[in-house]
């Protein structure tokens, strides 16, 4: 096996800091027709949002697609993205009535199957980065690479990496590999801090692997009203707002994930052409140190230790 290069961010695509997230792209039919979809996607690219996150499972197996039609609807607006997807996760829906429970599939087989789709679906040649969805615990990290490493090879994805792995997991599959793998996309945000302490970003920044924080606001949990911490979080951020040109609680609570130091990309799952604006102006906003110990005490309810 090759040893990763001492810089390996350096041979992979570039990708932006803030990511146009996918999961709930269905959730508005409207918004997802070809026409809306490829006008909010040109938006985000204007707005510095070039990367889009997406994944096979999403929608039940039917965001990929909603993506494509609205590509197609667009030439040349795919020159202008990354597009990054999830392979791994299957479950029973109406699409697949053979599929009688859900389950994990890392084997070389249905790595390259289920990126040869997602390529059909996204009408792409090529996908910039193809992450393993969740960790499977049934196959051998020499077979998952070898599927990730064919890809490789044909060309059919520029760079491999992973979601949801724990530290031990992540650094057992980059031993099998001629090549660094890019990214954990990973759970991180001012209600789940646990990569901060568990390893998890120290080992990014070991690699020099930009992670990718889902979920950067609490799965919207930030603007419920009746949650006490988000209350906490929301006074905070009122509190700091002046300081940062009136920066909302959203663009404040963005900016405290993209200062940690292994340097994490946060994936914003929004319909909302208004809320990827004020993402957008996260990526600009440089929180001063007393400032991001501050939202930490807001979320934690407590001082530092």
């Amino acid at each position: 096996m090759a040893t990763p290069t001492a810089d390996p961010s350096a041979a992979l695509p570039r990708f932006s800091s803030i990511v146009y997230g996918t999961w709930r792209l269905l959730d508005d039919a409207a918004a997802a027709a070809p026409e809306p979809l490829a006008a909010r996607l040109s938006a985000c690219a204007d707005l510095g949002i070039t990367t889009v996150d997406t994944a096979e499972v999403y929608g039940r197996y039917e965001v990929e697609e909603h993506l494509g039609a609205a590509l197609r609807r667009a030439p040349g607006l795919r020159a202008k993205l990354q597009i990054v997807t999830k392979c791994g996760i299957y479950v029973p829906v109406p699409r697949h009535p053979d599929r009688k429970v859900a389950y994990y599939d890392a084997s070389a087989a249905r790595i390259v199957a289920s990126a040869e789709k997602s390529l059909r679906l996204l009408g792409t040649d090529r996908l910039d980065l193809l992450l393993l969805h969740r960790p499977d615990w049934l196959t051998p990290a020499d077979e998952t690479a070898a599927g990730l490493e064919r890809l490789l090879r044909d060309g059919k994805i520029l760079s491999a990496g992973v979601s949801n792995y724990t530290v031990d997991q992540l650094q057992t599959l980059q031993s099998r590999m001629g090549v660094p793998l890019a990214t954990n996309q990973i759970e991180l945000s001012l209600f789940r801090m646990d990569p901060i302490t568990d390893g998890t970003l120290q080992q990014c920044e070991r690699l020099r692997m930009r992670p990718m924080a889902w979920s950067p606001l609490g799965g919207g949990r930030l603007f419920r009203e009746e949650d006490v911490v988000s209350a906490r979080i929301r006074a905070a951020c009122a509190e700091l707002a002046p300081r940062y040109a009136g920066a909302p609680p959203e663009a404040l609570a963005l900016a405290w994930i993209l200062a940690l130091p292994a340097r994490p990309m946060v994936v914003v799952g929004t319909n909302r052409t208004e809320r990827l604006r004020a993402a957008a102006a996260a990526a600009s906003i440089r929180l001063e140190r007393p400032d991001w110990y501050r939202l930490w005490e807001a979320a934690q309810g407590r001082r530092i230790p």
